[in-house]
C-alpha cells in the first residue's frame, strides 16, 4: 500500500463508481479491516472537505465518539432500515448496505447523491482509523493522489 506524501496518509488506489453505483472495495483493505462478503457495513459521509464517505462497522464504531450515532439510531446499528436509506444526523448522512460477491457494496443513485458521488467518479480508498475504510472524493490528498499515476484502479 503506498503512502503518497511525506507524512501523508496510505492509499488503496482508486475505486471507481460504476455506472449502476458498484464500488469496489480493495482486497488488501478487506483483509485490513476484517470485512467479509455479505457483511454488513455502515456508510458515514466525509468531510465538507473531502466528501466522499467512510465505510465501517457497528463493531469498529464500539467505544469511539461515533457510537454516539449508533444509539441515537438503533435500526442503523441492527441494519433494520432500509437498506442504502440514508438518515442524516449534525449534518452527516448515515446508511447501511452489504458487501457483495467479490468485495464491492452497490449504491442506488439517490444514495451516491446523498454522498455527494456520481457514476464514473473515481475515489481514493484511504486508511481513515481503526475506525472506518475513507472513500475520498475530493480535497488536497486527491491533488496529491493524481500526482501517482502508478496506484491502481479498482473497477
Amino acid at each position: 500500500m503506498p503512502l503518497i506524501a511525506r507524512g501523508g496518509k496510505y492509499v488503496y488506489g482508486w475505486s471507481k463508481v460504476g455506472e449502476t453505483g458498484r464500488i469496489a472495495i480493495p482486497k488488501e483493505a478487506m483483509d485490513e479491516y476484517s470485512l467479509n462478503e455479505r457483511d454488513k457495513v455502515i456508510l458515514m459521509s466525509g468531510s465538507r472537505r473531502s466528501a466522499g464517505f467512510a465505510l465501517t462497522t457497528p463493531d469498529l464504531l464500539r467505544g469511539s465518539p461515533l457510537s454516539a450515532v449508533l444509539r441515537r439510531f438503533p435500526r442503523l446499528r441492527t441494519f433494520q432500515m432500509p437498506e442504502a436509506r440514508t438518515v442524516r444526523l449534525e449534518g452527516r448522512a448515515f446508511c447501511w448496505t452489504t458487501i457483495e460477491e467479490g468485495g464491492y457494496i452497490g449504491l442506488p443513485e439517490q444514495t451516491l447523491r446523498d454522498y455527494e458521488i456520481l457514476p464514473g467518479d473515481r475515489l481514493l480508498t484511504v486508511r481513515g482509523s481503526d475506525l472506518a475504510l475513507g472513500f475520498v472524493l475530493r480535497g488536497p490528498i486527491i491533488d496529491e493522489a493524481a500526482l501517482h499515476p502508478d496506484l491502481e484502479v479498482f473497477e
